[in-house]
């Protein structure tokens, strides 16, 4: 298959409610969506980079950059036989995982689309449900954080997760946990403790949390080995796992019981089906995390979660969850009965982008031709 044509669209939404981590607070949500054509087909992906290096080093401008004159150019009129070699042939530009994915990602979606069959299949997918649950920022009040936990829970999440930072921790699991005794309950971090804080997570070990996501530094796996040896919570590992490599040291230095897998924080699907190999074998729990994304960017989660070793619900809320109005159709919704999303059965993602909106939602455009 020749890649004849490559788009990139930088779009930005406005979320429909605030998200604030430790990282700072988000109103809108920017990304760079990709299109590559070959044979009348169209494939998409979604660069999840944020317009600020907080969560990690990618921007919209550093990815944009990166995908214009190193990336697209090593593909762009090149005849490519499985989408794996995609990630072979991008080895040569180090880091940039975001870029890298949303470029890989859209070449997955176009071959799945030229065989006819939804990207599941091609993954080796096992469920036409993925379980998932609800991510919440942290709340002005107390108060606040417990009404809008009780907002989704009546909308039919059971699992909750809750960021936590210096300060907005025991008081508000406390508060959850007597509010609501069986809610599967966990909590992310994004790296905003250390090793010292030991005791404090200690003291989270009466309120039966499912997981604590990513406590200690972005880049660490030792530190984490130290504390995991400390409570009997599981770690998940969000953050510091980039590549199939990390994930291994992670599962030998015993880092982690749990890992939070973001196709774009490990640079595309090939890797992220590495990953899932390594910790299928031995033994590690997964579930697929989430970056706020469109419908494109969520369309291609559900697939991936939908693998076998993807056993604990996801972050992949319902399109309403986000954005008023999404750049592609259906909208996903949550199946009350069990806290699931059903998984696409169109050929690639599964979804068609509205093109229309696209063009509302875009700041930048860029094509790039052979």
């Amino acid at each position: 298959m020749k890649i004849e044509r490559i788009e990139l669209h930088h779009i930005s939404q406005e979320l429909v409610h605030p998200f604030r981590t430790s990282f700072g607070t988000q109103t809108e949500r920017p990304c760079i969506l990709v299109t590559v054509y070959s044979e009348n087909l169209a494939g998409w992906g979604e660069c999840t980079a944020s317009l600020d290096p907080g969560y990690s080093y990618e921007t919209i401008t550093t990815a944009w950059h990166i995908l214009s004159e190193f990336l697209i150019p090593r593909i762009i009129g090149q005849d490519i036989t499985t989408p794996q070699e995609v990630s072979a042939k991008l080895k040569g530009v180090r880091g940039h995982p975001m870029a890298k994915a949303s470029l890989e990602n859209a070449v997955w979606d176009l071959f799945a689309k030229a065989k006819g069959m939804p990207l599941s299949e091609m993954l080796g997918g096992v469920r036409d449900r993925v379980e998932v649950g609800v991510s919440i920022g942290i709340q002005p009040t107390l108060q606040g954080l417990l009404d809008r936990i009780g907002q989704f829970i009546d909308k039919g999440y059971r699992r909750i997760k809750m960021k936590i930072e210096p300060g907005w921790e025991l008081e508000p699991i406390s508060a959850v946990r007597q509010r609501h005794p069986a809610i599967k309950l966990m909590v992310d971090a994004n790296s905003a403790f250390s090793l010292e804080d030991a005791p404090l997570f200690q003291q989270m070990e009466p309120y039966n949390l499912l997981m604590i996501e990513q406590p200690l530094h972005y880049d660490d796996i030792a530190d984490h080995a130290k504390l995991q040896a400390q409570i009997n919570t599981p770690i998940c590992l969000d953050e510091s796992i980039h590549s199939p490599n990390h994930a291994r040291w992670a599962i030998e230095m015993k880092a982690c019981r749990i890992i939070n897998m973001k196709v774009a924080r490990v640079g595309g699907l090939t890797n992220a089906i590495a990953i899932h190999d390594i910790c299928r074998e031995a033994g590690i729990a997964m579930w697929c995390g989430g970056m706020l994304e469109t419908g494109v960017g969520r369309a291609a989660n559900i697939h991936l979660a939908s693998m076998p070793n993807f056993t604990l619900p996801g972050d992949i809320s319902a399109t309403e969850r986000y954005y008023a109005e999404d750049i592609a159709e259906p909208a996903f919704y949550l199946n009350t009965e069990d806290s699931t999303m059903t998984v696409p059965t169109g050929p690639g993602i599964g979804v068609e982008v509205l093109t229309d909106r696209v063009k509302h939602f875009r700041v930048r455009h860029s094509h790039f031709l052979p």
